[in-house]
């Protein structure tokens, strides 16, 4: 018997090589002590704040009633005692017969004079909480019992502490990961955000910088707003580097491309075993962007229950892990961007109204590339010079004609099937001059020029650019050079979009 406790105490000494086992392993250890301590219920508690919440908890006596049990440290003032002294306590018939009574009142139907032992857990100056252990048996617990148990409760305490130390340096992993991930995407894309939104010389974009270079430097909420391929996650990168931020992550999310009862885990993370397929604990958005910014791309997808989790968030900065009942606290400021209009969506019960007034405390509208045509030869070349910078190919300079071709097409994706262009044409030609030819412009496709009230609308817009994709890419939607690599979009993302415009 003490060999089995001896075999959990060692598991716990490991937890950090594996602190999503913490709860397992808490649990076979309280089924341990048994043998050494006899109890009808052990309860593990963990504090949080001035509460104490069950963690882990082991006997023939326990119930789910218990597991969901808290204990105010206002009410016991025997154990806020115990934590205090730092000496387990065995109480006998006078503690429970005092104006406290028993902390299992009402919940459990255990006689007066019970067995009944308090064990503080606790490490340096910290108080992390208590063990309870509890027999029907109407007897105190003996002198060696009790300090026995209370060496139990020191090796548990730093267990905690050391599983504590794990998961935050799971999330530092997690963050060096997401960072090192946005570097790669950044050299990918070949696109400086704060450089490419300075460099614009419309007009209008200039002081649209020069108003989100003020909001980058509150904690508000900003909304994007704009159509697809717009830039508006090189607007949010951009804000985030001029943010105090700046140094601390930069996350997103996209909502349209995550299934929609796996949402709650990407945002809030889960623990194991919290659904099929759980197999260990993960981080989840939030948690990783902690200290820094979380860019949301495509809210209006987001569904009705994860809406109002996210308010939540947004107004106390706390939430629970999908599977747990802990409370996590986060400082993450929130970019959210859509190309959808959340106005109709709130008049038509598909967006909350209470979280759309959260987000758009500063709303900002990307004017899209038809309407800045100044700015088409400054990102292409831009991005030209990049492109050369991280590939083995190149360089590249476009012709009279291609600029002129550049400057007449209506761009109906937006940067996005700019960029596209680009690529397209340095896949044709590796070097030198580029021609209309390489660009593929044709004559007639793009939308027309808008008269003064004849503007096309974004449903217009976007039904014209994916008729275009699916002539040119003969209606392949994956794979390489497919229509969902060439739009930037997942494959099951564009195939959403084509369903609502009645494309195949």
């Amino acid at each position: 018997m003490l060999k089995d406790l001896t075999e959990q105490l060692h598991d716990l000494s490991r937890l950090t090589s594996r602190p999503e086992s913490i709860d397992a392993l808490l649990t076979g250890a309280l089924h341990a002590l048994h043998s050494v301590v006899p109890y009808d219920l052990a309860a593990l508690y963990q504090l949080d704040g001035e509460e104490l919440r069950v963690r882990a908890a082991e006997g023939r006596l326990l119930t789910p009633a218990v597991m969901r049990h808290r204990l105010a440290l206002s009410r016991f003032p025997t154990i806020r005692r115990a934590l205090a002294n730092r000496r387990p306590v065995a109480l006998d018939v006078h503690d429970h017969a005092s104006e406290e009574g028993d902390p299992y009142d009402g919940l459990l139907d255990l006689p007066p004079g019970h067995s009944c032992m308090v064990v503080p857990l606790y490490a340096g100056e910290r108080e992390l909480g208590i063990i309870t252990l509890d027999r029907t048996t109407c007897t105190v617990y003996p002198r060696e019992k009790v300090d026995l148990a209370g060496v139990f409760g020191q090796i548990v305490s730093t267990a905690l502490v050391f599983a504590e130390q794990a998961a935050l340096l799971d999330r530092y992993r997690h963050r060096l990961k997401e960072h090192a991930d946005n570097l790669e995407n950044d050299q990918a894309d070949g696109i400086d955000a704060t450089q490419a939104l300075e460099s614009s010389v419309d007009p209008g974009m200039v002081a649209l910088v020069q108003q989100l270079r003020v909001a980058a430097g509150s904690d508000a909420p900003i909304l994007l707003l704009g159509e697809t391929g717009v830039g508006k996650e090189v607007v949010a990168r951009a804000v985030h580097t001029w943010s105090p931020r700046g140094p601390a992550p930069f996350v997103k999310l996209n909502c349209a491309a995550i299934p929609e009862n796996l949402v709650e885990s990407e945002l809030f993370g889960h623990v194991r075993g919290a659904f099929s397929g759980a197999h260990k604990a993960r981080l989840g958005r939030f948690a990783t962007a902690d200290g820094g910014t979380l860019l949301l791309d495509e809210l209006g997808e987001m569904p009705m229950p994860s809406q109002a989790r996210l308010l939540r968030v947004l107004q106390e900065g706390k939430f629970e892990p999908v599977g747990s009942d802990r409370t996590t606290t986060v400082d993450v400021r929130v970019i959210a961007a859509t190309n959808a209009n959340l106005e109709e969506a709130v008049k038509a019960g598909r967006f909350r109204e209470d979280l759309y007034y959260r987000l758009a405390v500063f709303p900002v509208r990307i004017p899209p590339l038809r309407a800045r045509p100044a700015d088409v030869l400054s990102i292409a070349n831009a991005w030209l010079a990049a492109r050369t910078r991280t590939t083995s190919r190149g360089p590249w300079r476009l012709s009279l004609e291609a600029d002129a071709a550049l400057r007449e097409y209506r761009w109906p994706g937006n940067v996005r099937e700019l960029v596209n262009t680009l690529e397209r044409a340095t896949i044709l030609q590796p070097q030198g001059v580029l021609q209309p030819a390489h660009l593929a412009l044709l004559p007639g496709v793009a939308p027309p020029a808008p008269g003064p009230v004849g503007l096309m609308s974004f449903e217009e817009n976007e039904t014209a650019y994916f008729e275009r994709l699916l002539a040119e890419t003969d209606g392949r939607i994956y794979g390489e050079g497919g229509a969902a690599e060439r739009a930037g979009l997942k494959p099951t993302t564009l195939q959403s979009k084509l369903r609502k415009r009645g494309l195949r």
